[in-house]
């Protein structure tokens, strides 16, 4: 059985949580006895609960505390699991001389006399007394407030609710919030160990239950003073919390060796692909290229670096490093041509308006050199662009139409076939709205998804939070797809400052993009859905590793807790 816990820590490292699984372990079995071993010798639990109210009295008579109600006695239903021999099952209240509320005031950090402490001020188990604010109180209130080593905070509401402090080593007059519950042990109850309690499973699983409240959760002091707490003799606590803090530090070092080994496998991937992506010509572009494939399946054992690769790849697509050119390819420089035709015949159907040339490119602008074939342009180039409106909600007639409404929420990485709203015939002539062609390439410019790309499977028009464009002959409308999936970080750079992110559709059509002959473009779309796929599968054996690794360290974990 020796070291037993230290093998299992080993045998689950692969397992993504298993650190935090191993820590739950421990204080799972230190709570169940199973920790460190019994002493006979020991003074049993039972009187130490005595001594506990022997000095409760004592502190009543002293005008020290109030004398409180009797805690509802502890029915055989609700205890979890049996206890080892000299211990006893007990109410937080019965081992704790008082639990109480925090002080209500405002923090003013330009006053230092008396620091208020908040559950902000908390953070990792630790405490900078020196950021910690001041606040207002007479010295008389502030009296039943001040706080001493050994008190444990808890916090009482919001995403933070439970977590718990234990003050040590204070050098400060400080009070604590009204958002925090103090709880004073006896002196008869080693802190350490109620500290842990307030750190595992056992304890977590009865705060939840008891907490309140539907939109900020909350726990009060009287469901503090009920949760039920496992008590052994006062050597024994000791023995567990020394034991406890062996392994807890056998932890954190198994925490800074996988964190290291996370961000050394992140950084070779990241510089794996840099050198991909930046590789002068093709001998040193294979070269990167082997690296990768030969270490492929340790650089992408995690979710980030597949990440990475998605975007590298669509990089590597617009560099034209993806797939071989072809010199029988009719070049770009004919295709702009061709597109110059047809802006100029539908100018005189009277399709669309004549424009002002946009800016020409200037060679500063050029990030990197093309191949030969493809040519630098603006997104201007590739279609008819238009961005849509929403027509007025106070107007019935407006909508419930049979024409699709796309709104920017809805234009995700993917087809778009149907909308949640439609407009009427009406709206479309009253509101400038356009209907968009099937396959055109849909961009949102608002919000939280600014950025977000899709293709358009049914005729629809957009609300004016989404940018359509309807592509031109000889411009694959895929291609534009993805060629728009690789500038969502741009888009969303662009996009940020204000209240709301946005881009426009004058800064979407002036973005200079490479644009490769049309053949080529079919080949890009064809090697970036397989490549795609290949990152799917990927994905797909990230998740069932991650799962297998779980269930392993789940069967490690109950075998070692039932040897144990």
């Amino acid at each position: 059985m020796k070291n037993l816990l230290e093998k299992h820590f080993d045998a689950a490292f692969d397992a993504p949580n298993c650190i935090q699984k191993l820590r739950e372990m421990i204080l799972t079995l230190a709570m169940q006895g199973k920790l460190v071993p019994q002493d006979p010798n020991d003074q049993p639990a039972s009187e130490l609960l005595e001594e506990i109210e022997g000095e409760k009295q004592r502190l009543v008579r002293e005008g020290k505390i109030k004398k409180t109600k009797p805690l509802p006695k502890i029915k055989t239903e609700e205890l979890p699991y049996d206890l080892p021999k000299g211990w006893e099952w007990v109410r937080l209240g019965d081992v704790s001389t008082r639990i109480h509320y925090g002080y209500t005031a405002s923090a003013n950090h330009d006053l230092k006399t008396i620091r208020l402490l908040r559950i902000t001020d908390i953070q990792e188990n630790k405490v900078d007394w020196d950021s910690v604010p001041g606040c207002d109180i007479k010295e008389k209130v502030a009296a039943q407030y001040l706080l001493s080593n050994d008190d444990i905070l808890i916090a009482r509401t919001g995403g933070t609710v439970g977590k718990s402090y234990l003050v040590k080593d204070i050098d400060t007059k400080a009070v604590f919030a009204s958002y925090l519950i103090r709880i004073i042990p006896s002196t008869h109850i080693h802190v350490e160990y109620l500290k842990y309690f307030a750190e595992g499973p056992l304890y977590w699983r009865q705060l939840y239950e008891k907490c309140s409240g539907t939109g900020q959760p909350n726990v009060n002091g009287t469901s503090l003073n009920t949760l039920l707490l496992p008590l052994p003799p006062l050597p024994e606590q000791r023995r567990i919390v020394a034991r406890i803090d062996q392994l807890m530090v056998r932890c954190d070092e198994l925490e800074k060796l996988r964190a290291e080994q996370g961000k050394k496998r992140i950084k070779t991937h990241t510089s794996a692909l840099s050198r991909l992506l930046s590789a002068p010509n093709k001998k040193d572009f294979d070269l990167s290229w082997q690296f990768i494939t030969r270490y492929f399946s340790d650089l992408y054992s995690v979710m980030e670096n597949v990440a990475e690769l998605r975007k590298a790849i669509l990089q590597l697509a617009m560099q034209g490093k993806l797939v071989p050119q072809d010199p029988n390819d009719q070049p770009a420089s004919e295709l702009l041509e061709e597109i110059e035709a047809e802006k100029q015949r539908l100018v005189r159907e009277g399709k669309i308006k004549k424009s002002k040339p946009l800016p020409e490119i200037k060679s500063e602008e050029i990030p990197y050199e093309l191949p030969q074939g493809w040519a630098w342009v603006r997104l201007n180039d590739f279609g008819i662009w238009k961005s849509g409106s929403t027509p007025s909600r106070s107007n019935s007639l407006y909508y419930g139409g049979g024409i699709p409404w796309v709104k920017s929420g809805e234009v995700k990485v993917g087809k778009i076939s149907r909308t949640e709203e439609s407009i009427t015939e009406q709206a479309l002539k009253k509101c400038s709205l356009d209907i968009n062609r099937v396959g055109s390439v849909l961009v949102a410019m608002y919000g939280a998804n600014i950025g977000d790309v899709g293709i358009l499977e049914i005729e629809a028009t957009t609300n004016q939070a989404v940018c359509a464009c309807n592509p031109f002959h000889g411009i694959e409308n895929r291609f534009l797809f993805k060629l728009l999936v690789s500038l969502k970080p741009k888009f969303v750079f662009q996009g940020a400052g204000a209240a709301q992110p946005n881009i426009s559709r004058v800064k979407i059509v002036h973005t200079i993009v490479p644009l490769p002959p049309l053949p080529e473009q079919h080949r890009i779309v064809a090697r970036i859905d397989q490549l795609m796929a290949r990152c799917d599968e990927l994905e797909k054996q990230i998740e069932a590793s991650s799962e297998k690794q779980n269930a392993i360290l789940e069967s490690v974990l109950n075998f070692g807790t039932a040897l144990i």
